[in-house]
């Protein structure tokens, strides 16, 4: 059994430093030294999990095949790991209280009085240890929030004393912050650093390691500067700076000798990290051979975020074709018969997400019948599906009133609709929707398996019969109306094993037009990019008159 290492990381001065992207790309790099690594997001807002915030305050949900529904970050971890995480790498204040909330209601406190410490720093404790049954090398666990909110401190608690628990020979304390440069003075400032690390250190905590967040490189003489009025090694200052491409972030990680830093203060195996393939792919991506341009018709688009992973994925197909991709991103209730002919104009593909709520939702119809009816390149998914199963009910298969009955209850045809009985795999039962006030408890989450029909856009992309891919969604096609939409033309190339549930639609004679029903994006990385984001890439590529 090995004796797992634990790497914390914290962020200091304000929020958005990048905790995620220093973690995965750490992460990276200890992989490619041929380590066992794993990574566990702890957030300090009290929801119990992500599945119910607005993508516009907190970004996109990212969803594991176990069907927890986490923060965005797990994607960036899963995207530079090349892994699958689960529930167990993300945890908020909300669940950690909820668990030690239930266990007093079960008695399991025998009576006693609760309290933040010892109760809930020991239910983070145990959460962060969870990490080293699974026979890991490494651990690395971000602490979300900044130094000094009050949501963290029972969090920074918990890991203060787990290196009293752990040894320090096991633990490692790193720590990102802001350091500025100032256009007027001419020069890096060091003083938001030094305050962030006096708050650390008030509480308990000594950085091992400083990385400091910055436009340029901090020189030499500031991070001595920084090593002296922080007393941490001054080889242990370094520089995390703006990158156009965020996974060149590991090499530069790697020129400032981070990842060798780590390994000697945690005595992890001496051995140089094997960066050929993120080499290869900071090539690809800086020396494309042509370029194509897709719109992503949504509700969500004032914050990129939201279509975090989304976004990534379609970079990832860019790779695979050697085009670099420009994102177009267009409101879809600005899109209305006066307008959508002028707003998706110039496009080589249309992607129509997925999404919840009636808001914007006839615009995301009237982009499907405009990308059929152009022969555009489409990508439907989740909600992108739907809408192309109603647009196509509506205006091909004569149901001129199709609708979904989450946008219109009392419509004639509910060609999409709440479907209150399915086969989950997960408990390998039937399972029961039941519309409640525990919006989370309604969906269908995580991974289910698909049977892809030969001879199909989807076939050809897999290469194979039996897929599995991550949900996360309420409402289904109505089976009712699978005949009917098949007699005009619908292909549904895409079904789960027992044929109940309809995972994928494409049309003929055009030259690419998918639907999924589930979200491709989460399980898309740079090495290994998605099939269906590759194939569409190649369409759009075509499209632009590139072969």
């Amino acid at each position: 059994m090995r004796e797992t290492k634990f790497i914390f990381i914290t962020g200091g001065v304000l929020s958005s430093l990048g905790k995620g992207m220093a973690a995965a790309s750490i992460g990276a790099l200890l992989k490619a030294r041929g380590l066992s690594v794993t990574i566990q997001k702890l957030d300090p807002y009290i929801n119990v999990d992500p599945g119910t915030m607005n993508p516009t305050q907190h970004g996109e949900v990212f969803v594991t095949d176990d069907g927890a529904e986490t923060d965005l970050d797990l994607g960036h971890y899963e995207r530079y790991l090349g892994t699958s995480l689960s529930q167990n790498n993300n945890y908020t204040s909300g669940s950690i209280y909820y668990s030690v909330i239930s266990k007093e209601r079960r008695g399991d406190y025998l009576g006693g009085t609760v309290q933040v410490i010892p109760h809930i720093t020991d239910e983070i404790k145990l959460a962060i240890c969870g990490l080293a049954e699974n026979d890991t090398d490494v651990a690395i666990i971000e602490i979300g929030g900044t130094v000094g909110d009050i949501e963290s401190q029972p969090f920074l608690e918990a890991i203060r004393q787990l290196r009293g628990d752990l040894g320090r020979e096991r633990c490692l304390f790193i720590h990102l912050t802001l350091v500025p440069y100032l256009a007027a003075a001419g020069e890096h400032k060091t003083k938001p650093t030094q305050h962030s690390v006096k708050e650390l250190r008030s509480i308990g905590i000594h950085p091992d390691i400083i990385l400091c967040r910055c436009e340029t490189p901090v020189s030499r003489e500031l991070k001595r500067k920084i090593a002296l009025f922080c007393d941490v090694d001054e080889d242990a200052v370094f520089s995390s700076v703006d990158v156009d491409h965020v996974y060149r972030l590991p090499l530069e990680f790697y020129e400032e000798g981070l990842d060798q830093k780590v390994a000697i203060m945690l005595r992890l195996p001496a051995r140089n990290a094997d960066l050929a393939n993120w080499q290869k792919l900071v090539y690809d991506l800086t020396h494309p051979e042509g370029k194509v341009t897709i719109g992503i018709v949504g509700k969500y688009v004032q914050l990129k975020e939201a279509y975090k992973s989304l976004h990534e994925a379609l970079v990832h197909g860019g790779v695979a074709n050697r085009v670099s991709v420009a994102l177009k991103y267009v409101n879809s209730e600005d899109v209305t018969p006066d307008t959508v002919q002028d707003i998706l104009s110039g496009l080589d593909g249309i992607l129509v997400p997925g999404g919840f709520g009636e808001r914007g939702v006839e615009g995301k119809i009237l982009t499907v019948q405009h990308a059929r009816e152009n022969k555009i390149p489409f990508f439907g998914i989740c909600l992108g599906l739907q809408c192309a199963v109603i647009e196509y009910a509506r205006h091909v298969a004569g149901l001129k009133q199709a609708n979904s009955e989450e946008f219109a209850p009392n419509t004639k045809h509910k060609v999409v609709y709440l479907m209150t009985e399915w086969f989950d795999p997960h408990k390998n039962a039937k399972a029961l929707r039941t519309l409640d006030s525990d919006k989370g408890g309604t969906m269908r989450l995580g991974a289910y398996p698909c049977m892809v029909k030969e001879d199909s856009l989807a076939f050809a992309a897999y290469g194979k019969k039996l897929i599995s891919e991550r949900h996360r969604h309420r409402f289904e096609v109505n089976n009712e109306y699978r005949p009917a939409l098949e007699e005009a033309g619908m292909i549904f190339s895409g079904l789960s094993p027992d044929g109940d549930l309809v995972e994928m639609v494409e049309l003929k004679d055009h030259p690419w037009f998918l639907g999924c029903q589930f979200h491709p994006e989460f399980k898309s990385n740079p090495m290994a990019p998605h099939p269906l984001f590759r194939d569409f890439i190649t369409a759009a590529k075509k499209q632009h008159g590139q072969e």
